[in-house]
């Protein structure tokens, strides 16, 4: 007999199993199709602790926002890097760094991370804001009347580019522009293959991936990085701790490159689209936000226009809470990340209210922030955009509740604990910086009536696509 539902073989203190009848694949393709879904229907008939076999996995879903910290504290038996490197290294093809051909690189290359925080990160802003404005002058100078272009081409246009730059920097070749226009192609190419390569599906299956990756890490070879002009001190320092390993070679490095190319631009340029996508479908929420940017240009004495040099400060682009309550409004709405660790051990993992869940040594753990974000106890009317969800009495808001007590946790687009994005500063102020420069300078608005939605294939890898792209016009502000 075939169960479709199996809690058979469970140790004492093991969450209930759903096994799936499919021999290895257990439950792989219905969570694929709509993991959301089927997470919110298992939780309602087996409660906020169970097991789900996936593809040879068995993960344990903790569903109550209040037991997540005590799986975010429990970093020594609840491991998180070694799981990220092994699918990094396979994505991106390079060695792993776990091997110990590489002692201590893993433990370097996090030291780097500094440079994006702190007064390291206002250096690295001000060049992205000086690259966003070269790029919205050059636009504006194409823009003498209304220019109808594709929201999402237009993003990732913008935003590959103007990223590309700050942390390379500018390729000196007089068609510079299409150097970085061919790269940003073959990226598109890469991408839309991701989730299989995170899926674990072989390279080789996925048609001229294999040949657009090797394309893709050569431009990052050392001989070409040389040639690039004004490129940041985090690639720098990235570079010169490669030289420090004789036994990486120069795809390696050049690998490990494009992986931190992949890592800056794979969800800054979808969640820029929505953020911009949900302003010009809520006209309130436009006009909310050009007027605090207005009011803030007016306050500095700051002109707008192609000609004019706007200057931010980290403390002005905090200020801007309209902005920053949209922005972290789409990004609840479009982030579908699954936050993973590994047990490390057989252990019991204890949880409030006496709570225990026993985990054998390499099960999965997981959290799932979506069903969170989409919890109407938590936000009233979850599938509704309010770009003021964030602000109470003018200022930010940072207190959520679910069954009448605080939440510690409540927007979780970049992860937590020890897996938690540590460039979220630097995306955060990117996407501020290219909708600020946009509104202050154009007249924007769609042109297309159409719907777009999330397409899933992406889900638990971090910001969803969009399934089409839309049509928008832009002009001048006068």
């Amino acid at each position: 007999l075939i169960f479709f539902f199996s809690v058979f073989n469970r140790k004492t203190g093991e969450p209930p199993l759903i096994n799936g009848w499919i021999p290895y694949l257990g439950k792989a393709l219905i969570f694929r199709k709509d993991a959301f879904k089927f997470l919110l229907d298992q939780q309602k008939k087996l409660g906020d602790i169970f097991t789900v076999h996936i593809a040879g996995r068995y993960i344990t879903f903790i569903m109550d926002p209040f037991q997540y910290v005590y799986v975010i504290r429990n970093s020594k038996q609840l491991e998180f890097h070694e799981f990220a490197d092994k699918m990094a290294s396979k994505t991106f093809d390079y060695p792993a760094l776990s091997k110990g051909k590489f002692p201590d690189l893993k433990e370097n290359l996090h030291r780097i991370y500094q440079y994006l925080q702190g007064k390291p990160l206002d250096i690295i802003s001000d060049h992205m804001m000086k690259n966003l404005q070269d790029i919205f002058e050059w636009k504006c100078s194409q823009a003498t009347d209304w220019e109808t272009e594709k929201m999402y081409k237009f993003c990732c246009s913008v935003m590959f580019e103007a990223s590309f730059v700050t942390l390379y920097g500018r390729v000196p070749a007089a068609d510079g522009h299409k150097v970085i226009s061919e790269i940003r192609d073959k990226f598109i190419k890469f991408d839309a293959s991701f989730p299989y390569l995170a899926a674990n599906i072989p390279i080789e299956l996925l048609g001229a991936t294999k040949k657009v990756r090797k394309e893709l890490i050569h431009h990052f070879l050392l001989q070409n990085m040389t040639k690039w002009l004004g490129g940041s001190k985090v690639v720098q320092a990235r570079q010169d701790i490669f030289e420090k390993y004789e036994l990486l070679g120069d795809y390696d490095k050049a690998a490990h490159h494009f992986a931190f190319l992949w890592a800056s631009v794979g969800n800054t340029i979808p969640a820029t689209f929505w953020a911009m996508y949900y302003l010009l479908r809520h006209p309130e929420a436009l006009a909310a936000v050009r007027d605090e940017i207005d009011h803030l240009l007016q306050s500095t004495g700051q002109k707008r226009g192609p000609t004019y040099n706007i200057h931010l400060t980290r403390e002005q682009l905090d200020n801007l809470v309209y902005l920053e309550s949209a922005l972290n409004e789409s990004l609840r709405m479009c982030s579908s990340s699954m936050n993973i660790r590994i047990s490390q051990e057989d252990f019991v993992l204890k949880l409030e209210g006496n709570q225990e869940v026993g985990l054998r040594k390499g099960d999965w753990i997981a959290l799932y922030p979506q069903i969170l974000h989409m919890d109407p106890e938590v936000y009233e009317d979850p599938k509704e955009y309010k770009f003021d969800r964030y602000i109470e009495n003018g200022k930010k808001k940072t207190t959520f509740y679910k069954a009448g007590r605080k939440l510690k946790y409540f927007l979780m687009p970049f992860g937590s604990g020890i897996s938690m994005c540590p460039g979220r500063f630097l995306a955060m102020n990117e996407m501020k910086m290219f909708l600020f420069l946009l509104l202050a300078h154009f007249d924007v608005e769609l042109v297309e009536n159409k719907a777009v939605r999330l397409d899933n294939s992406r889900m638990g890898l971090g910001i969803l696509l969009p399934d089409v792209d839309i049509a928008f016009r832009y002009k001048l502000r006068s």
